[in-house]
């Protein structure tokens, strides 16, 4: 049996401003009505031989995969949390140990979340193929046969040809994303891949050459993973264990030492990484104009251009070959080729402090979302959406006092010693300091309307006291 293990980590940098460190691609429907995720998940429903997919995600992001993936009708078998990000040879070797204690014979097929592949099919069938190597102790990784010199992604140069798998090759050599030249160089002489990320191998051959390759890595998620903690359906792995542990690429740690890797060629997936917007333009449908336009756009005289309008009309004459994303609080303007250089701005905003680097204006939370529609010196003002059943920690604040007016559904409050019951157009007053929570009972979404005021209306200005998520309490 195979357990697919779809990584969702990433620091929501490369597709800024849509995606953010707290949201990152892989929750977003960049490509298609559903998100990167979920087109990863469901593309296993083709595969025949498989578990429910395991997912390695972080505390911050759990209920995002939950939640996507209780909207598409898909139960995971595991949900793994990293305490830290450790790179991806310790994420997939936690998930190895987990999965061989299932079933120690147990293949494992690595797939990032956030991933374009257009052909399904030939990817269930590219699997099955490369199922029999792994199945008889290889290390399989899968390259992309490359269409362009392309400087962002690492090569794999192949070997000799393997008689026992078709379109498989063992692995002369793994090399780092070169420079332009190189890149034209390995183009001409043929013989070289894109590295995709993606593998399959037998957990425990996997966990074996770990072990004679990088035993620290193994025995530090070994402990994390032994001492790990069951907090509803999700793993957490030891914090402390897992935070000492040496942080590596399945790449480097093993694949470039092993004797067993092998690559087979993945022609006709229709794959890409969406490394950037205009990698993303590169696989969306252009018009006419060679353009792409998403949202309310009007465009005159506009050509080979991206734009993408979430909240607003976007207006756009006489422009070639940009990139121009809206969102509710940030507008990104690039041409094609600087595209890529997005991250610089990420940076500068992360290191100037600034909320946009890492939250949008509307945020998600396990019980729903909240969205900031505005804020002045001493008031914030908000829309709260809390999905049926679902409620707010019981908490207080020390800073702000809270007016909360219902616009849809109804309320279960706690406001000190009341417990009320609001329906639309009923509102409530919370006093600073006072102990509050806010519950939807009912079966459609409930719609209030939050005005914050006080001298401080951060986030951290918040008391748990009890929390149904897990969350742990500050003090």
């Amino acid at each position: 049996m195979i357990t697919p293990v779809i990584l969702c980590g990433g620091s929501g940098t490369r597709m800024w401003p849509l995606s953010r460190g707290g949201y990152p691609k892989q929750y977003l429907a960049l490509y298609g009505d559903q998100t990167l995720v979920q087109q990863t998940a469901q593309r296993l429903d083709g595969l025949s031989g498989t578990q429910a997919p395991m997912f390695i995600t972080n505390q911050e992001q759990r209920f995002l995969v939950a939640e996507q993936m209780r909207a598409i009708g898909i139960e995971p078998s595991a949900v793994i949390l990293e305490p830290v990000g450790r790179n991806t040879a310790p994420a997939v070797a936690a998930a190895a140990l987990v999965a061989v204690k299932n079933d120690p014979d147990a293949m494992i097929l690595v797939l990032p979340s956030d991933h374009v592949i257009q052909n399904d099919k030939t990817f269930c069938d590219l699997v099955a193929r490369a199922a029999k190597a792994a199945a008889a102790g290889k290390l399989v990784t899968f390259g992309i046969q490359p269409t362009s010199p392309n400087t962002g992604y690492g090569y794999i140069r192949r070997g000799a040809a393997l008689a026992e798998l078709d379109g498989g090759y063992a692995v002369d050599a793994f090399v780092e994303k070169p420079d332009h030249a190189k890149a034209e160089g390995f183009l001409a002489a043929g013989g070289y891949y894109w590295n995709s990320g993606m593998f399959l191998f037998k957990a425990s051959v996997y966990l074996e050459e770990l072990g004679l390759i990088r035993p620290d890595i193994l025995k530090q998620v070994t402990f994390s993973v032994e001492h790990a903690e069951t907090d509803k359906d999700f793993l957490r792995l030891d914090h402390e264990s897992f935070s000492a542990c040496p942080e590596d690429s399945i790449d480097y740690a093993v694949m470039e030492h092993t004797k067993h890797a092998v690559v087979v060629e993945a022609a006709g997936l229709g794959w890409s990484d969406i490394g950037s917007w205009s990698a993303l333009a590169e696989v969306a449908q252009a018009d006419a104009n060679g353009n792409n336009l998403l949202g309310d756009v009007m465009a005159d005289r506009v050509t080979n251009s991206y734009i993408r309008a979430e909240n607003r009309m976007i207006a756009a004459i006489g422009v070639d070959n940009l990139v121009i994303v809206e969102t509710a609080d940030a507008i990104l303007v690039a041409t094609k080729e600087h595209a890529q250089d997005v991250k610089k701005i990420v940076q500068r905003l992360s290191e100037s402090g600034r909320s946009e680097s890492v939250t949008h204006r509307k945020v998600f939370r396990p019980w729903g979302s909240y969205e900031g529609l505005d804020q002045e010196d001493r008031f914030q003002v908000k829309r709260i959406i809390v999905n049926p059943d679902c409620s707010l920690s019981l908490q207080m604040h020390h800073h702000r006092a809270e007016h909360w007016i219902v616009v849809k559904g109804t309320a279960v409050v706690t406001n000190g010693e009341q417990e009320l019951l609001l329906t639309e157009n009923q509102s409530t007053y919370i006093p600073l300091g006072v102990t509050h929570r806010l519950r939807n009972p009912g079966k459609i979404p409930l719609e209030i309307i939050e005005v914050q005021s006080g001298p401080y209306l951060g986030e951290d200005d918040i008391v748990r006291f009890e929390d149904t998520y897990g969350r742990v309490p500050q003090k």
